[in-house]
């Protein structure tokens, strides 16, 4: 029984439900509380500690900058607390709408695609030269080109007013977790795979920089590294490309040599760069807030066994067999007291294609592991809606308490941010180092 009971305590984690992704509509109106209610009441009594919800940008700010609505949202946050449940707040500066899973459509508001009329490059551009809409392009993140705020402003100013208008859940500490949405689907990764294009797995994904101000960014970067001739990759293929039928990653391909490498670097240090920044604003925001910071990644499994990992490259994730390329982003969370949040706890390697040269169960060993090494916390998700026993059994292994006397405990006030983490220190955490060992089965299996 002691056995049994320790085991039970070393799977013991916290478990939250997304709420539906349109909970609240498109135009600004919760429409179904009384059959909500119903249902928060049976998460509660089934033993759930809470719910993870979107608060999309695109819903509080749409009638113009700096004009935030929060009605809906805070009639949801009452329901939500009279059910006895926590909650996870996502601060959703995306669009919702072309990829996997999205059943509505919320897009970024009018009064930023109207500065997108004039200036597309305000968007994510691929080497063909189409627009996504999803997200803002990171190359905005410093440029004071709406009405007069930087991207990062925007996102700053939206969370701002989150805590003063939330201040009241805040302070009786209905709110636990704040997950700061960094890129498509609220990922900190660049829009390498949309569907709404014609991206279908298991495609590589094409590179996201060549709007006008990464285009710059780049060539400012080649110079100062005495390479002013090098470009933007123009050999890496489409969407649904294999990596052997391109230049850039076929074996001994681009991404080998020192223009390639350079580019690698770049690509993964803007995405770094651009989450720190956010966090930084995020910390600011929420000081002294009994709540935590997350972060989400993206578990782009499908190319792992293959030496490229291209389809985690383009979405820029620089990871290779002699390159950890998510050891940085733990490490650059360490400053921030922040959670990483990584997807795909529920597959199995023997689930997937063989033509996709696919590797989940690494994967999300590498990342975890990542994780505990830089000492953070580690959160997970599904990535894909199941039901079944061998997904759940599957999340199990993958969740670890390393220390069950922290379950439920206590979140102490925010601290600040600690000071900035050089690259250079950051990308020491690049050094890929042998996952943690794992258990082939969890030992609290539900179906024996």
């Amino acid at each position: 029984m002691a056995t049994s009971n320790n085991n039970m305590l070393l799977n013991c984690v916290p478990v939250y439900l997304m709420l539906p992704l349109g909970i609240v509509s498109v135009n600004n109106v919760f429409e179904d509380p009384d059959g909500l209610k119903e249902q928060l009441l049976q998460l509660r009594a089934a033993g759930v500690d809470g719910v993870m919800v979107d608060v999309w940008w695109g819903i509080i700010e749409q009638k113009g900058p700096k004009q935030y609505d929060w009605s809906a949202y805070r009639t949801l946050f009452q329901l939500i607390q009279e059910c006895g449940l926590k909650l996870q707040a996502i601060m959703s500066f995306h669009q919702c709408g072309g990829n996997v899973g999205d059943v509505v459509n919320i897009p970024i508001r009018q009064w930023v695609l109207d500065i997108g009329e004039s200036d597309s490059d305000i968007f994510y551009t691929n080497h063909s030269g189409t627009r996504n809409k999803e997200y803002l392009t990171i190359g905005v993140d410093n440029k004071p080109i709406f009405h007069g705020r930087t991207a990062i402003e925007v996102y700053s100013d939206y969370m701002k007013s989150f805590r003063e208008n939330m201040s009241d859940f805040l302070k009786s500490e209905l709110i636990i977790d704040i997950e700061v949405g960094l890129g498509p689907a609220g990922e900190l990764r660049y829009p390498s795979y949309p569907q709404s294009q014609g991206w279908e797995f298991p495609g590589i994904g094409e590179f996201q920089c060549y709007d006008k101000y990464l285009k710059a960014d780049f060539k400012a970067a080649a110079a100062r590294a005495g390479h002013s001739e090098w470009e933007l990759p123009d050999d890496a293929g489409e969407y649904n490309d294999v990596p052997e039928s391109t230049e850039f990653f076929k074996s001994n391909g681009t991404y080998l040599t020192e223009k390639g490498k350079f580019f690698l670097t770049w690509y993964s240090n803007k995405l770094l760069d651009h989450g720190d920044q956010i966090l930084d604003e995020a910390n600011k925001a929420f000081l002294g807030c009994k709540v935590k910071l997350a972060i989400k990644v993206s578990g782009i499994h499908w190319w792992y066994k293959s030496e490229n990992h291209a389809a985690e490259i383009t979405a820029g994730y620089y990871n290779l067999g002699d390159r950890d390329g998510y050891r940085p982003i733990a490490r650059m969370l360490t400053r921030h007291h922040a959670i990483l949040n990584f997807t795909c706890l529920e597959m199995r390697d023997s689930e997937q294609s063989s033509d996709a040269n696919s590797a989940p169960e690494e994967l999300v060993q590498q990342v975890l592991s990542g994780g505990w090494r830089e000492h953070i916390e580690v959160a997970g998700e599904n990535a894909l809606s199941r039901y079944d026993a061998t997904a759940y059994n599957q999340i199990i292994l993958n969740d670890y308490c390393a220390d069950p006397e922290k379950y439920k405990h206590v979140i102490p006030p925010l601290k600040r941010s600690e000071p900035k983490i050089p690259n250079e220190v950051l990308l020491e955490a690049t050094k890929p180092i042998p996952p943690f060992p794992w258990d082939s089965e969890t030992d609290m299996k539900i179906d024996g």
